[in-house]
């Protein structure tokens, strides 16, 4: 199973970048998927999750700037971010989860700096 997430770069205060993950050698249509980030010195944190049936969840600090969104034939996995800020600096990482097999899996992380 390979999670590979990118689109990570440095932006401005209010700018938007795209983060995608493509999946491979997994049934991407059954999991759970996800955006985590973890900011230097503190503990990584759910951005925003996508189920398998598409209802998603937000992070307060990213409601109505960011925006989960899948598309299972292409195994991929987006994060549309808006109106960033300094904060959201962190590296962000892609999840997925099949809860009832218990099966979880890790990208490599993508890098977002934002600068004021």
């Amino acid at each position: 199973v390979q999670l590979q997430a990118y689109g990570g770069g440095l932006v401005q205060a209010g700018g938007s970048l795209r983060l995608s993950c493509v999946a491979s050698r997994i049934g991407f249509s059954a999991y759970d998927m996800g955006w985590y980030r973890q900011a230097p010195g503190k503990q990584r944190e759910l951005v925003a999750e996508i189920t398998d049936d598409g209802a998603v969840n937000y992070a307060d600090s990213v409601k109505d700037r960011f925006t989960i969104s899948r598309e299972n034939v292409q195994q991929m996995v987006y994060l549309q971010m808006n109106h960033l800020k300094p904060e959201d600096t962190a590296v962000y990482y892609c999840n997925a989860k099949y809860l009832r097999l218990r099966r979880e899996y890790w990208g490599q992380g993508t890098q977002v700096t934002v600068s004021s």
